[in-house]
């Protein structure tokens, strides 16, 4: 009996790692394409600090990987062995679906474990240091936002171009400003440039020379025949401001916090303050136990997945890995929208979503439950 533990147990922990380091890159990618590469490419990011980056994103994408990809070894080892009939040489040996299913109870409780840690410490501080790291590399480098031969859109109200740039100059310089409904309302064009940046200031100062002009009516931009016509000027100088970019204080989200954060902030919402009205910190907590309900939840979710992928797992037979992945993430994806709906309820305390939150945990612990049964029975 210990060795078919053994077994099962090596099993399904090797699969599961193997499904979360598979997800964990699937998910990294998408934020590694959303949010660095530009960066990397425009020169803003060193390749250390770019490297850096992307560990931490994989550290936090557990948070949401763990529990899926467990779900994923289960399904794929039980729906391997029940197609190689091993489930069924297993159970005519008079070992029963509760013994088979031990070692990965066993598995799924270190899971739960590692996932909590990584909901209330790893997740929380790989987010928060992502987010410093990231500005604080595009500000050391406030001179790479001029990208050559790129329509640059960062600086509200500007739309800039530029064909070469070397050092501080650049040649070839367009800029375009806009209105509040994003209607050009002046043009101006010049063969070269200079670019340098006031740091006391925190913003880019442009020089153009020999510049070309184009000044557009401000009531109707778009009328051509209103145009005020080109004007020339030697040297025209352009402030861009970068404290929207750069100098914004990053708001920390109650997502990024740690426990310890988490239930100092609530025990500092439950003492009585004048400044905040006592109906507006009552809602505050309810939003900060719904957080560390979702966080404890989405750990347990690890066990709530191996009560329904067990009795599924052997039901299914497939033992082909696509079909299985496809359960796996089908009811990943149910669970995460579950919870995304109940999040949607966190400004509406009167409805409980700390407690909610369990709801989606439930649902497949009862059906996880009543399949079980039906295995073992058949």
């Amino acid at each position: 009996m210990k060795l078919l533990h053994r077994h099962i147990f090596a099993q399904v922990a090797l699969t599961s790692l193997a499904a979360v380091g598979v997800l964990t890159f699937i998910v990294a990618l998408g934020s590694v394409l959303k949010d660095l590469i530009t960066p990397v490419l425009a020169g803003q990011l060193p390749f250390t600090t770019f490297v850096y980056l992307i560990w931490l994103t994989v550290l936090y994408s557990l948070c949401h990987t763990l529990p899926a990809g467990i779900l994923t070894g289960v399904l794929l080892v039980l729906g391997r062995m029940s197609s190689d009939r091993e489930i069924t040489a297993i159970r005519s040996a008079g070992v029963s679906v509760a013994g088979i299913s031990a070692p990965i109870f066993f598995f799924a409780l270190l899971g739960t474990g590692m996932s909590l840690v990584v909901n209330f410490y790893y997740m929380p501080n790989a987010k928060v240091t992502y987010e410093k790291d990231l500005a604080d590399a595009v500000r050391n480098n406030p001179l790479s936002f001029i990208v050559p031969k790129t329509f640059i859109r960062q600086f509200p109200g500007r739309i800039i171009y530029v064909s070469e740039k070397t050092g501080e100059v650049m040649k070839d310089f367009w800029i375009w400003e806009l209105d509040s409904q994003n209607r050009v309302r002046r043009f101006a064009r010049a063969q070269s440039a200079r670019v340098t940046f006031d740091e006391p200031n925190n913003k880019l100062v442009l020089t153009m020379n020999q510049a070309q002009i184009e000044e557009r009516d401000g009531k109707d931009p778009e009328n051509f025949s209103l145009l005020r016509g080109a004007l020339s000027s030697e040297r025209v100088p352009f402030e861009l401001s970068l404290d929207q970019l750069t100098g914004r204080k990053l708001r920390v989200k109650p997502e990024w916090l740690t426990l310890n954060q988490l239930l100092s902030q609530w025990r500092k919402l439950g003492q009585p303050d004048p400044a905040v009205p006592l109906a507006e910190r009552q809602k505050q907590r309810i939003k900060l136990q719904t957080v560390i309900q979702e966080k404890t939840a989405k750990a347990f979710s690890v066990l709530s997945f191996a009560l329904f992928a067990i009795p599924l797992g052997i039901k299914v037979s497939r033992k082909e890995t696509s079909a299985n992945l496809g359960i796996a993430v089908a009811l990943a994806m149910a669970y995460y929208i579950s919870t995304f709906g109940v999040n949607l309820l966190s400004n509406k305390p009167e409805f409980r979503p700390d407690l909610l939150m369990w709801l989606p945990n439930l649902g497949f612990q009862v059906l996880g439950i009543w399949m079980f049964y039906k295995a073992d029975r058949s």
